[in-house]
Parts: structure tokens; C-alpha cells; sequence
């Protein structure tokens, strides 16, 4: 074998391992979202006090604080470019799929819609992604119970936020963020007449809640019961003639 075959096979080694060395930090460094600083500087500051007074407690804060931080992280996600696209709005499970009428509260009429509901747990990304492009025509919070998010009796009975979002062509859809038995707290980082695109970051729930989304009037999900969802990728539903090339696929 001469040098330079030697050489290559070298340099295609390093380069695997470079990789495979940029793909542990895209796992391990994960951007925190800034709503989050201030819990995470809390829970460290929490287990050095403690580990003054008894070191095993600070071993445990670590694993608390290290868990905050990966509770508020906010990777990059590839976004879908297609023309029609719904996306997930969160990381979670489809809990739930249903019609109902959506929230009278946001204008919507009284057809009935497929809700999808995405459960979201304390081990799930909380950041919120728009899961359509449009704009913001109106947004509504709701006090409310703290029941189990999974449950179908949280849409109605549960804190909540709702948003009102209607593409340029008159397609309206609504998303819902619900708390549920530990989330204590809805953000909401949007306004009314705001226009988003889809996939972008409009909110987040702590700790562990859920997202209902409801379908514009005729259009059936993509998502199934159970399916695993990534928020700002994962394709729930799509509009007009994107949606039959879809389905025609799935026959």
C-alpha cells in the first residue's frame, strides 16, 4: 500500500470521527431557550446549597438541573417548504383525534373540524411551532382546572390558550394550548394581526401539557393515534390539491 492510499485512508478516518464528534454536540449542546434561564439558575443554585449541607442532595440537583435545561432546549428543526402544509405545532404523541366545533371564542363557526391533540410530556421539547403559515387573527386565554392533559375532557375544561390563524386564500385553522397536570404556566410569545410562517416558534408550555390542533372544515389528518410527533416537521394534514397527492400515495 503507497503513502498516499495510506494517507487518504487516514484522512477519511478523521473525518468520521470529526463527524461523528459534530453529531454527539448537536445532541449534547442543545440551545435553551432564554425562558428557561432563570428556572435552570435556579435549580443550580438550589443544589450547590444543598450539597453544602449534604453532598448527595447535590448530585441529585445536578440531575434536576441538567433536566431543566434539556426540559427548555429549542433545537433547529427542518421545516417542510411545501405549499399546504400543517405541521405539527409540538413534540409529543397524538393522544386524540376527534370532530367538534372548534372554540366559539375564536370565531370560527360551527362546522365541525378533526381536532388533533399532541400530548406533551415532561421528557418532550416545549417549545411551540406555528403549524401553519398566516396570520394571527385573534388570540384568547382561558383560566382553568389542571386535569390530565391526555384526557378529552381537558379541551373544554383546562387552562388554555387559543389562537385563530387564516392563511391568504380564507383557510382558517385553530391551535390550542392546554395545561395540564403539571404545567403551571402558558406562554405565549405572538399577537393578534401578527403574520408567522409555519414552523416558527409562537410559544411554549412548563412542564408537561398539550396542543389541540382543529383541521380546516373538510380536511382529514395524515396523523394517526399513537404516532410520535416533532414539532415544525411532522405533517398532520395538507390543503387543496397537495392533499390528494398525498392521500393518493397512501392508497
Amino acid at each position: 500500500m503507497d503513502g498516499a492510499c495510506r494517507n487518504e485512508q487516514v484522512c477519511n478516518r478523521n473525518a468520521a470521527e470529526v463527524g461523528r464528534t459534530m453529531n454527539m454536540l448537536k445532541i449534547v449542546a442543545v440551545p435553551m431557550h432564554p425562558e428557561g434561564r432563570k428556572f435552570v439558575a435556579t435549580f443550580a443554585a438550589i443544589s450547590v446549597a444543598a450539597g453544602f449541607l449534604f453532598e448527595p442532595l447535590f448530585w441529585i440537583g445536578l440531575g434536576l438541573t441538567v433536566w431543566c435545561y434539556y426540559f427548555f432546549r429549542d433545537p433547529v428543526r427542518s421545516v417542510p417548504t411545501d405549499e399546504g402544509l400543517i405541521v405539527s405545532p409540538a413534540d409529543g404523541v397524538v393522544s386524540l383525534i376527534t370532530e367538534t366545533v372548534a372554540p366559539p371564542e375564536l370565531g370560527l363557526g360551527d362546522a365541525p373540524r378533526i381536532r388533533v391533540s399532541v400530548f406533551m410530556s415532561v421528557f418532550n421539547c416545549h417549545v411551540n411551532r406555528m403549524p401553519m403559515t398566516g396570520e394571527v387573527t385573534k388570540i384568547v386565554y382561558h383560566k382553568g382546572k389542571f386535569v390530565n392533559a391526555s384526557l378529552d375532557k381537558a379541551s373544554e375544561h383546562n387552562e388554555r390558550n387559543g389562537l385563530a390563524i387564516r392563511r391568504n386564500d380564507g383557510t382558517d385553522i385553530a391551535v390550542v394550548q392546554i395545561a395540564g397536570l403539571v404545567a403551571r404556566r402558558i406562554v405565549c410569545f405572538t399577537k393578534e394581526t401578527e403574520t408567522l410562517s409555519v414552523g416558527e416558534r409562537f410559544g411554549l408550555i412548563r412542564f408537561g401539557s398539550r396542543l389541540d390542533v382543529y383541521l380546516p372544515v373538510g380536511v382529514q389528518p395524515l396523523a394517526t393515534l399513537g404516532q410520535t410527533t416533532t414539532a415544525g416537521e411532522t405533517v398532520l394534514a395538507t390543503l387543496g390539491e397537495e392533499q390528494s397527492k398525498r392521500l393518493g400515495t397512501m392508497i
